[in-house]
């Protein structure tokens, strides 16, 4: 038998800045030798983000035997462009050092939330009492949103007369639609103007789906009526036309548990057919935040190959019930396809707290915080607190307003106010155990919309004022605040020195990324491109 054949393993180069080396250094030493060699190349700047194409390009040198290159997950560089430069491929990694590992597929699976197999219907419980345009203009919002079925919910004793002309709104808008309601009447109409499902035929009403070309969902006579349920099925079945059948989820004290039950059991005596689950007897008649109660009723569709559900939105708490949904399928496919357990899967899931929400220690913090030579604030939080450093002072806290008092900001009053809201958020944060990275929003998974943005440019400037004046300079901070700055007669930026990085007042570095960014400046501690408007961002 031959020796097995030696693996060269790869060999990857991190680019990053001074003040995050010794920590990345001290991550990638953990990676399997027998997967992953490394290299880490300096880009001579101080912070990482800051790192522009032209810098990278000009300072960094890849070490012979280099197969790939990882840049920081806030570096603005063009990976494609420096791709090209240096003949490797490169790839923005994670923001935070400490998810490596994961990044690189450490955790034994490469994470794919692109598939699932569960059809979400998406009822707007009050069809009727609304105009056709007001109908389609919700259904294309929950389209959006991730619904892949408009239902058209009918109420008992209210008149539905526009209900042919909705269906026909949304279907000539590219969209399914299914039609849920008590009535025969209506039932039949929906199906007679187009209508793909209809919610919901039990044994005595089934003759409508020999009428139609409308799928049917069956539901017992009664919730606890399963032989009615079993009856309707077999006549299908031997139609050998197509159906869903739904048990019936009920709410809490009212019979939950046994209809799990009975999910199970028409699973076990019926492997093979389509079946449905209306969540929102669960999400809308429980009040909890609905993304974890979501998450748990899709685990369950997933363990028993239900592969659609009804859901509802109308309490406030489950106004983002679509999203949830969409997301808890995507997971619970992916755990599924790979036999695993739902963890690992990315935070979309996590809403209030994070899995990992302290990403330094405060031994970190602390060092950074004696290389600081600039009076710029940064704000980290740990497990100790919120942390407040400049070259000047460290503080340390869990209350936000009582920083005030320590950062010398009381005349300079777009500061102030910049300060205030990351204080707070920081605060937000640590309370809940989230992350926090100054100048970036919360991660609030799926339970809120994530800011879009091009990942390979500088955050854009704030909208340009009204007034040539713009606002009071914020990138100053402390003691010896630019009096200029709080001149409202004189524009903050005319007579300034250059802008501030990391590395303190003036530097060549700070010249070096401005000029290289083809002109810019330090905003709230971050470089922005000088866009040619007004404002700046607060």
């Amino acid at each position: 038998m031959s020796a097995p054949e030696h693996i060269v393993p790869e060999h990857l180069v991190f680019v990053t800045g001074k003040l995050a080396h010794a920590r990345l250094e001290k991550v990638a030493a953990t990676l399997p030798p027998e997967r992953y060699a490394w290299s880490i190349a300096d880009a001579g700047v101080k912070v990482a983000a800051l790192m522009t194409e032209e810098i990278i390009k000009r300072r960094v040198t890849m070490p012979e035997g280099a197969t790939r290159i990882v840049l920081p997950g806030r570096c603005r560089a063009n990976p494609e462009a420096l791709a090209r430069h240096f003949g490797l491929p490169v790839e923005r990694g994670p923001d935070e050092i400490v998810d490596l590992p994961a990044y690189l597929g450490l955790s034994g699976r490469k994470v794919d939330l692109s598939r699932h197999d569960l059809r979400i219907f998406s009822e707007i419980v009050d069809a009727s009492k609304m105009t056709a345009d007001q109908v389609l203009a919700k259904g294309l919002d929950l389209a959006r949103r991730g619904a892949d079925v408009i239902d058209l919910g009918g109420l008992p004793d209210t008149p539905f007369p526009h209900l042919e002309e909705c269906v026909r709104a949304l279907k000539q808008a590219g969209l399914r639609v299914s039609v849920d309601s008590f009535s025969l009447d209506e039932l039949t109409r929906g199906a007679r103007a187009g209508a793909d499902y209809l919610l919901s035929l039990n044994e005595e009403t089934l003759d409508l789906a020999f009428e139609t070309d409308a799928v049917p969902v069956l539901v017992p006579m009664r919730p606890d009526d399963l032989p009615s349920l079993d009856r309707a099925i077999e006549r299908m079945e031997r139609a050998g036309r197509p159906y869903m059948a739904d048990p019936i989820l009920e709410p809490i004290h009212f019979g939950f548990v046994d209809s799990i039950a009975r999910y199970r059991d028409t699973r076990a005596r019926w492997p093979n057919i389509e079946m449905m689950m209306g969540t929102g007897n669960l999400t809308e008649l429980t009040e909890a935040d609905s993304l974890g109660v979501t998450a748990l009723l899709v685990g369950m569709c997933s363990e028993l190959a239900i592969r659609n559900v009804l859901i509802v939105q109308v309490s406030n708490h489950t106004r983002r019930t679509v999203e949830e949904h969409d997301a808890a399928r995507r997971v619970m496919y992916a755990a599924k396809e790979d036999a695993a357990l739902p963890k690992g899967y990315g935070r979309d899931l996590l809403a209030l707290h994070d899995k990992r929400p302290f990403v330094q220690t405060s031994d970190e913090i602390a060092a950074l915080a004696a290389e600081v030579r600039d009076p710029n604030y940064r704000i980290a939080v740990a497990e100790d607190g919120i942390h407040v450093y400049n070259r000047d002072i460290h503080r340390t806290g869990t209350d936000a307003m009582a920083f005030f008092p320590d950062l010398s900001v009381e005349s300079d009053g777009a500061h102030a106010f910049y300060l205030g809201g990351e204080l707070t958020k920081a605060e937000t944060a640590f309370r809940l155990s989230k992350r926090y990275v100054q100048d970036e929003p919360l991660d609030w998974g799926c339970a809120a919309d994530r800011t879009q943005e091009d990942t390979t440019a500088f955050k854009a400037a704030g909208p340009t004022k009204p007034s040539k004046t713009k606002s009071a300079h914020t990138q100053h901070s402390g003691p010896e605040a630019s009096e200029a700055a709080r001149a409202a007669a004189t524009p903050p930026e005319q007579d300034a020195e250059p802008p501030q990085t990391e590395t303190g007042r003036g530097s060549d570095e700070a010249r070096d990324a401005l000029s290289e960014a083809k002109g810019g400046r330090i905003v709230c501690g971050r470089l922005v491109p000088d866009d040619g408007s007004n404002g700046d961002r607060s």
